[in-house]
């Protein structure tokens, strides 16, 4: 039996919720990037700059940051307890799965963070 102490959500439908809400965030911001670049007539650094330099367009980023750091944790869950069994691994699944969710929080935090320092860095 897995528990879902580790999971996102309290439980599968929340985590499959999750999911879908994180999957169409992220779809709308790549369209919306790829919008930018392929509609821009000017696409050049100060383009750029100058479309991060918008207040909503740095909300709209950190969104979908943490869109796809839910998005991620949800599904690297989901295959770690897929894969990594009792019946698979021995008497010592857990502790494995959990020394690596740990590893991959902490790479999600990381990650996280250096984001908003990106962001909203000065």
């Amino acid at each position: 039996m897995v528990t879902t102490i580790t999971s996102f959500g309290r439980s599968g439908t929340f985590d499959w919720l999750y999911q879908r809400v994180s999957a169409v965030i992220l779809a709308a911001y790549t369209f919306f990037i790829v919008g930018f670049i392929f509609l821009s007539d000017d696409f050049s650094y100060q383009t750029w700059s100058a479309l991060f330099e918008q207040r909503w367009m740095r909300v709209f980023t950190l969104v979908a940051l943490l869109a796809t750091v839910a998005h991620a944790w949800i599904g690297l869950w989901s295959v770690l307890t897929d894969y990594i069994t009792n019946r698979m691994m021995g008497p010592k699944a857990a502790a494995i799965r959990i020394v690596i969710e740990v590893l991959l929080a902490a790479v999600a935090v990381f990650y996280t963070v250096w984001g908003i320092e990106i962001l909203w860095g000065v």
